[in-house]
Formats: structure tokens, sequence, C-alpha cells
């Protein structure tokens, strides 16, 4: 008997360490881990496995979802119980329970068996709470505001040379409310829109560390709201709300001396709330905003997305958010209208990251100091500051200084500062709330250092520092190599990412701040090995959406603030921007295995394709910039090597491949076969137009030309290698210098991989004597130029034109998804050794797990370090010849053969190796 005791201990013991070792981890909803404010009614769940064992499959899973985290932990699914289904899918798994209830927090956990016939325990318990799906959701909470704009001067569009209707600053308002909470809360959550930008607080603390919510739209059709949980911020008895709110894109005030690109004014600062408390006793209270708010100026006395802000203060009234304060003297809140539609943001807000003090301060001959921060990014300042009450100190950021030391704003927006006006306390310390810029120096006219002497007893700067602001977007990648020239070039480009990561993804952080779209879908695949962009991505297609006219146009920027009339319609109609409305949704889907976002943009897309179609003149499209910022012999701008109509018919041509792509898949034959019919006429039309059989040239044999036409498959097959040779061959007799520009330089970059040629890369890209990326950096950029030559006269801080990243990972790091497979479901190892690189490690997060390729070139041969997470298998292409020794870990690959790790044969000096999940390490000797 106690034998078989014995022996079933050990069974259970070998079965319970079986169970632990397949494992669940990184549940998300929607994307997030424990989301708020989630407004899908049938939100999609992913999670991701992990087990010591090679080869690792799901086989099946089982999701239990339930109201309350009693029942869950009981095992009980009482929303929803999948039961056990029969799949590998771990992401993108639709929600199919009962009917999610507004602001209702839900609990579930996911149990998963594998193809070795083990069961994982249940994993950890995660969240999501529900937003407001319609208006009554809210509860009856109003739009409210200080004052209102009148509705002759709201425009929700307006062009770059409309005048001005209006003349003076608008008040940045002060709202508060006090309640009472009399029971023990349960939970207590705020769901909350203030436009342009707002910060709330809750009894005299901020709420959240959020920067600049909510995110921008196209304000006369939507808004966005952002949900707290508050729970733990609220206490028994009287409670205060307090919000701040400033302008951003919804209002930029007409003030003179600041800059201002634009002139939005859809209506002055205005919020809505719906704060919801759920007590233990089951019972529920709601404060909404309404008629009984108060309001009052704010210190803020400026504040402008464009211009910068200023502050005063001597304005501030002291605990104005908390119950002890008297609000006699404020004024009733005036309710006004709002945007027709309220929806969840989703897209990870703006923080605060990196803090830069000062590497060099110097002293101008007029007495303003100039700080050097050493770093080009996106932010605001933070300033430490003493002096007498009334003192003035006016702080301007800059990406570069002038021969005279002082900043130059002129190729950034001109003038942008900060003010701070003293109150006289001790040491007094201020950050900006509502606006931001790109920038590098800071100017600061009006103070002196704490040991200078100061005759004119200027107020002293205890300290500044710069903080940079950017999208919370997580960073999933990582890239390191021997080459320096490359590591440098990735936190260039690194740098540019990071600061045009905010709401959208803006050109620059400073003079424009717009979405341009061009460089979501060509930066893309860059960004997305860096961050997950995946809701960022989904806020994306949104604002296309709303921006689209009813044309079926999809104009360059979105969401779309002004109309660009110089040069009639080519800032606002050129396919290689608006396409970004075919291809970023078919982007999604392959990276994130999202497809409702093809389904959601499929009506967009239809209509896009049927105005190029208006737009076509025998099926070439030639309206827009071609290929934007390209080398050529006059100052960079609208194509100059490429004709127009190059890369318009080429971007037309792979819209109508993805639209094939998307129908077939959505189950739409018809749809596809028309889309195919047509992409076959526009190929037609194209190497008639612009094709050469002698020459084997296309148009003007650009390296852009040349490479999209090979990229989007235009060439017939029995000219791509001639076309090859002739792109090939431009670049060397340009001493392997590049031309392509905005446009076409990814292309270039694409052909040159995938057709084996990485070496060409290395050649373009490891030097820094020519316009590129050394030749920025020689130049002293820390982050990526709008110019290949990195020229003072624009923009030094822009994100187009960083398709080396990508290069870095699917190239020289070898990580890419194989041809065909969604969200790395199959992966392909393929690191491209080149030039004198002797090392890289990369590393990816993909959506099921951390992909990572790290090599090394020794004399004694290649070394290939390679992990593939569970659930994913893969292909590692290795340098190697069929006379070469291959070994994994310590033994010889040819006697390891199994189903999960076995060689398939050679090709083109490579030795092909199938894989499981696991980690690997695969050396080729050279003896």
């Amino acid at each position: 008997m106690r034998h078989f005791i014995i022996v079933l201990l050990s069974l259970f013991t070998v079965a319970q360490a079986s169970s632990q070792d397949l494992r669940i981890y990184d549940a998300r909803c929607e994307s997030k881990v424990n989301p708020l404010g989630v407004d899908m009614l049938r939100p999609r769940l992913s999670w991701k496995l992990s087990s010591l064992e090679r080869n690792t499959v799901q086989t099946a899973y089982r999701v239990l979802v339930s109201d309350n985290a009693l029942t869950l932990r009981k095992n009980l699914g009482n929303i929803w119980d999948s039961q056990k289904v029969n799949s590998s899918a771990s992401i993108q798994i639709d929600f199919k329970g009962k009917a999610l209830r507004p602001a209702q927090t839900y609990y579930w956990k996911v149990m998963v068996w594998d193809n070795k016939k083990r069961q994982s325990q249940w994993s950890p318990t995660s969240t999501f709470q529900m937003g407001l799906f319609t208006a009554a959701d809210w509860k009856g909470a109003k739009w409210i505001a200080y004052e209102k704009l009148p509705d002759s001067l709201v425009h929700s569009l307006v062009t770059d040379k409309k005048p001005d209707k209006i003349s003076t600053n608008n008040v940045l308002p002060l709202l508060r409310k006090t309640f009472v909470v009399d029971k023990k809360i349960k939970k207590a959550s705020a769901f909350i829109s203030g436009l342009g930008h707002f910060e709330l607080s809750l009894n005299g603390k901020k709420v959240g560390d959020h920067f600049l919510d909510a995110g921008w739209t196209r304000y006369d059709k939507e808004a966005l709201y952002v949900t707290f949980d508050i729970t733990n911020q609220l206490k028994s008895g009287n409670n205060t709300l307090g919000v701040m709110l400033g302008n951003g894109f919804h209002y930029v005030p007409p003030v003179k001396g600041r800059f201002r690109k634009l002139k939005s004014s859809f209506g002055y600062p205005k919020m809505i709330t719906r704060v919801l408390i759920e007590y233990t006793d089951g019972s529920s209270q709601n404060i909404i905003s309404d008629s009984s708010w108060k309001s009052d100026k704010s210190p803020i006395i400026f504040s402008s997305i464009y211009g910068g802000e200023d502050y005063n203060a001597n304005l501030e009234q002291k605990g104005w958010d908390t119950p002890a304060f008297n609000d006699r003297g404020w004024k009733r809140v005036l309710l006004v209208n709002g945007p027709p539609k309220l929806i969840s943001q989703m897209a990870e807000p703006l923080r605060v990251f990196d803090h830069f003090n000062p590497l060099k301060t110097t002293k101008l001959s007029n007495g303003n100091l100039v700080y050097d921060l050493g770093q080009n990014a996106s932010g605001i300042i933070e300033l430490q500051v003493s002096g007498k009450k009334g003192d003035t100190v006016r702080i301007a950021p800059a990406e570069l200084v002038k021969e005279d030391g002082s900043v130059n704003q002129k190729p950034t927006g001109s003038p942008f500062y900060f003010t701070y006006i003293l109150k006289g306390d001790e040491v007094e310390t201020w950050r900006p709330r509502f606006t931001y810029y790109g920038f590098r120096h800071l100017e600061v006219r009006g103070g002196a250092q704490p040991h200078d002497l100061n005759p004119e007893d200027r107020p002293k700067i205890i300290s500044i520092k710069g903080l940079h602001t950017r999208n919370a977007a997580p960073r999933v990648g990582q890239f390191v190599s021997s080459n320096e020239i490359f590591n440098k070039t990735d936190e260039l480009i690194d740098w540019a990412i990071k600061s045009n990561m905010a709401s959208v993804f803006t050109d620059c952080p400073h003079r424009e701040k717009l979405g341009w779209q061009e460089e979501v879908h060509l930066m893309g695949a860059s960004m997305r090995y860096n961050y997950d962009i995946s809701n960022l991505g989904r806020k994306n297609i949104q604002d296309m959406k709303t921006s689209q006219l009813p044309s079926g146009l999809v104009p360059e920027t979105a969401p779309e603030y002004v109309m660009f009339t110089w040069g009639g319609d080519m800032f606002r109609d050129s396919p290689e921007w608006g396409s970004n409305s075919i291809i970023f949704p078919w982007y999604m889907y392959q990276w994130y295995g999202d497809k409702q976002a093809l389904v959601s943009s499929y009506p967009m897309m239809q209509k896009y394709i049927a105005y190029l179609q208006t737009k076509a003149n025998n099926n070439i499209l030639a309206q827009g910039l071609g290929d934007w910022y390209d080398l050529g012999p006059k100052p960079p701008g609208v194509s100059q090597l490429t004709p127009m109509g190059v890369t318009g018919t080429a971007i037309y041509y792979y819209d109508l491949n993805i639209m094939d792509s998307i129908a077939r898949l959505m189950g739409k034959p018809e749809d596809a076969a028309k889309y195919r019919k047509l992409a076959a006429d526009v190929k037609k039309s194209f190497n008639q137009t612009f094709f050469n059989k002698e020459t084997k040239q296309y148009a003007t044999g650009s390296q852009t030309a040349n490479a999209m036409a090979i990229f989007m498959n235009l060439v017939e097959p029995e000219y791509k290698e001639a076309v090859l040779a002739n792109l090939i061959k431009d670049i060397r007799d340009r001493g392997n210098a590049l031309t392509a520009g905005d446009i076409g330089f990814r292309y270039l970059l694409r052909v040159l991989e995938n057709e084996g040629r990485s070496d060409v890369i290395y050649d373009m890209n490891s030097r820094g004597d020519v316009p590129g990326y050394g030749y920025q950096l020689a130049k002293g950029a820390t982050a990526l130029t709008e110019s290949w030559a990195a020229l003072p006269t624009v923009s030094n801080n822009h994100l187009m034109l960083g398709h080396l990243m990508e290069w870095f990972y699917s190239g020289l790091g070898g990580i890419r998804a194989t041809e065909g497979a969604i969200a790395f479901k199959n992966i392909d190892i393929k690191p491209e050794i080149v030039g004198d690189v002797t090392f890289a490690n990369t590393s990816y997060d993909s959506p099921y797990g951390m992909i990572k390729s790290e090599w090394r070139n020794t004399a004694d041969g290649f070394e290939l370090d390679v992990q593939i997470p569970a659930n994913t298998t893969a292909t590692v292409y290795l340098p190697a010849q069929q006379s070469s020794r291959i070994k994994e870990g310590v033994a010889d690959l040819a006697k390891l053969n199994s189903a999960n790790l076995k060689q398939i044969g050679y090709k083109e000096g490579r030795a092909i190796i199938k894989v499981g999940s696991g980690n690997y390490r695969f050396t080729v000797l050279n003896k």
C-alpha cells in the first residue's frame, strides 16, 4: 500500500511539474494589460505561452470570464465559458459570451493544452473594464465650459491662407465639484474628456501620470475620453474633483508674437465627465458634469500647441481642487455643445520619460543663458527658480543655435517660448501642461545662474532640465551590433520615432505636429520592431476614417485640421500618402493578426480606390508630391529624380493587390476579381508608360523608380534581373551613395534585402562622407533629420527616412515573419553577414512571445543563438556549404534530425533548418 501511495505521489509530482512547465503569461485584452474603458462590444483576448520544452504548440484553450473575482476563483465563467476549444489560436480571440455592460469590470483567465498532452494551470486573473457605449451611458453628463466661442467663429477645417476672425486670447479655466462619500467603496472610476486637453485632480492630487490627455481628433466628428481608476484617491466625507483645461488642436489662439501654424477653432476649452462610485453594499453613485460645477481662470494665461505656454504663479489659488477651498467667488459653468461622438482612448497615453540635465551652459552678451541638454527630443521643461514676486523668466527651446550662440527657431516655428512669472516663494518649480516642442537647447531670458554676479538681481535659475514626452507604447525590440555607425544610427532613428509618437504619428514635434500619412506605412515596419504600436495604429486608422472626404479622398494628414493651398492640392491629394488607408490596415493584420482592422476599414478602402480611379488617366496617377525629399540637384522638396506618376501609380498597383488579398480573406470573391482585373490594367499601363525595354530601366532610371517597380512586382519576370542590376549599378556608380527619398528609400532597402544584396545596403549606410545617416551623425545630429544632408534650414527631428531600422532587425538581425505568416506565427531567422560586422544581437517581443537572434562571426566559425517562442515555428538560415560541419549545442546537427529540428537542404550558400519553439545554439565550423 505504501509503495502504491509513493507511486501515486510520484506521478502527481511529475504531472504537477509538467503543468507548471507549460505556463501562460502576458494575458491581454485589446492588446493591453488589464485595460480600462474598453468600448469594443466583443473585445479580443490574447496570451503567450512559456515552456522549457522545445517544439511546444498549443492545441486547445479554455477561457473563463466572470463579473466578479470570487466566481472566477471557483473556476466558473458566468459571463463566458468557452469550454475546451481545439485550436492553436492564442491571439485576437473574440469574446463570445453574454452581452457586456458599460462601466462593468470583468475578470478572466485561460487554460491551455499542448501537443505534448500537457494541461497548463489557470493563468493569473486578468481584468478589463468596459467603457461607455452610448450617450445614455454618460447618465446625463453635459459638456461644460468657462466661456463659449460664438458659432460664427467655429471652423473645423481652415485653409492655410484663411484670415483670422478672432483677435483675443481665451481663458484657460479651472473647474471644480465637491461631493460626499458616506459608504464603503468597492471601486470608483472616472470617465472624462476635456478639450483640447485636460488634467484631472482629486482632493488636491493629480489623477494618473498622463500628459496631453485626451488625444487629438477631428473634434467636429468625435472626441476621446479617458478612464481612470480613482478608488484609492477617494476618502470618506467631502471630496473634490478638479479639472484644468488647455487648448491643444481644439483651439489655437491668435496671439501676436507667437507662432501659429494652424488657425484651428473648434471652440473654447470644455469638459464632460461621469464619475461612477460603486459601494460594497451593491449601490452606486454618479457624479456628472452639469450646471452645478463652478469655474474660474487658471494661472495659465496663455497656451498654444504651436506658440508655447505662459504661467503667472501669482494667480494660483491654493487648494482650489480640495474640499476646504472657498469657491464663492467662482462662477457657474456654461452648458455647451460637444462633439457628436465620444470614443475611448485605447492608445497608450503620453507620459514623461527621460530627463535631460544641461551638459553645457553659455552666457550670451545680452545676459541670456543658453543650456545644451545634449539630446534633441520632444518634450517640455522643468524649471526651478527663486526670485521676487512678479519677476519673469522666459525660456525659448530650439534644436539648433545660431553663430552667436542664441537659439535658432527659424526652421521649427518661431516664436515659441515658455514664460513663468514668479510669486516670490523661496524656490518655485514649474512645468508646462498643455504644449510641447522639439528641442536640444534652451535660451533663458531674465534669469541668472545661482553663483554668478547678479547686479540686476535677476531670478536665480536653480535648475532647468528637459523632460522627454512621448506616447507610452511599450518597447518590444532591441538591436546592437559590432558596427558603431549602425548602433548610433539606430539611436538616431529611435529618437525620431520616440519624439514623433504622440496621439498621432507626427512628422516633427515642433513646427507642424501633423499626422502626415506616408510616414505611417513607410516607417511603421521599423517602428513596430521597436514598439508595440498596435493601439496607436488603430487610432491612426480611426483618424483616417473621420478625415476621409465624401469624394473618397483620404487627405495627406489625419486628423485633417488644415487644407494647404500652396501649389494647388498637391499637399492634400498624393496617392503615396492617402494610400495609408489601404496599406496600413493590411499591415496591422499582418503584424498583429488584427482582422478587425480590415473589416472596419474596408468601406474606407473601397471609397478611396474608387476615388483614385476617377483621378487616373489611362490608369496613371500623376498628382501629389512624388518621391518627397529625394537627393537631387536642387534643395529638397517635391520629387526631383523620379517623374511624377511613377511612385503614385506603383502605390496604386500595390493598393489594388492588397485589396484583392483583403477581399479574398473576407469572402468577397467578386470584389477580389474586380480589383485583380484593375491591377492588371494598371500594370500594363505602368510598363507601357515608364519601362524602356532597351535600357531595362523605369522612367529616368532613378533608384526609386527601379526599386518600386521591383518591389511591387510591376516588372515582368524576364526583365527583373536586368532592372535589379541597373538599380545596383546606379548605387555603385555614385560611390555607393543613395538618392531615394521619403517614398522610395524603404522600397530600395526592401528590394536589396529580398534579393540577397544586403552587402549593398551595408556599403550605402556604413559611411559618413555623403548625405545619409552617417553624414547626419557627423554633423552632430542626435535625432533623425528631415533631410539626408542634415540641413540646418529644416527640421532636425523628423520621422521620415528612418527605414534602415527595419533592416537592422529583419536583415542584419535576421528576424522576419515567414512570407504569408500572420503576427510571426512562423518565423524566418536569416541574418545577413555583411562588411566588417562581427556580431549582431537582436530581439523582438512578438504577439506570440520573445524572438531572439544573436550571432557572432569569428575566426573559428559562425555562431547563432536563437530563441523561438512557444506556439510558433521557425526556419533558420545558416551561412554554410554542404561541406560545412554544423552543430546544435554540443552535437552534430546531422545526428539530431527530428520532427522539430530538421535540416531540409542548402540554398544560395545557406543551410536551411526547420525548428520548433525553444532555445538553440547553432555553430558552423570553419574546420
